[in-house]
């Protein structure tokens, strides 16, 4: 039963991922890695994911001449740094009232405490997050940027490595961490 149980399961997470468009956005390799951590509860708590669809991490990412990249064709992406004329990949750039270095500190503390979320690396003026989904591990990029020559703005950029569509994933998480960024600075 459990074998058969286990068969299934892989049956339709193997469905959903080519019905999604699972496939990597840019030819990357897809892992499917079962979690070691399966019988420590935190799948069950929901810090874990139960699959890892990670991907491989990006290489363009990072701030070049005060830009992050540009997104994809895809439209599991969204930027501030898009054109408005580009309304798909185009989202307002986070605001702020405070020093730059105390807007990234509360924009760090939003992230660390949101599930599935990992700070990467940070500098002075830039942070890079991951983000993982609930069951199947798939992995999100996300890029804040405190640009000197735009004050009171966080540049910000979110993109799905895998697939296709996010379902608005990407857009909605930045609209959440504008939200709690934005009663923080009040």
């Amino acid at each position: 039963m459990v074998q058969s149980g286990f068969s299934l399961m892989m049956a339709v997470v193997l469905t959903l991922c080519c019905w999604w468009g699972a496939a990597p956005a840019s030819a990357q390799p897809v892992t499917l890695n079962m979690p070691t951590t399966l019988l420590t509860g935190e799948i069950a708590m929901g810090s874990k994911s139960l699959f890892s669809f990670s991907g491989k991490r990006p290489e363009n990412l990072g701030v070049k001449n005060s830009k992050l990249a540009v997104c994809p064709n895809t439209p599991n992406c969204v930027s501030s740094q898009m054109p408005d004329s580009d309304a798909e990949h185009k989202i307002n750039p986070l605001a702020y009232n405070s020093a730059p270095a105390e807007a990234l500190a509360k924009l760090k503390s939003i992230i660390t405490s949101m599930e599935r979320s990992e700070i990467i690396s940070e500098t002075g003026d830039y942070i890079y997050a991951e983000f993982a989904s609930a069951l199947m591990g798939y992995v999100d990029d996300v890029e804040f940027y405190v640009d000197p020559s735009q004050p009171n703005q966080i540049q910000v950029r979110s993109a799905s490595r895998l697939g296709q569509s996010d379902l608005g994933v990407n857009r909605k998480r930045i609209e959440e961490i504008r939200s709690k960024l934005s009663s923080m600075d009040a």
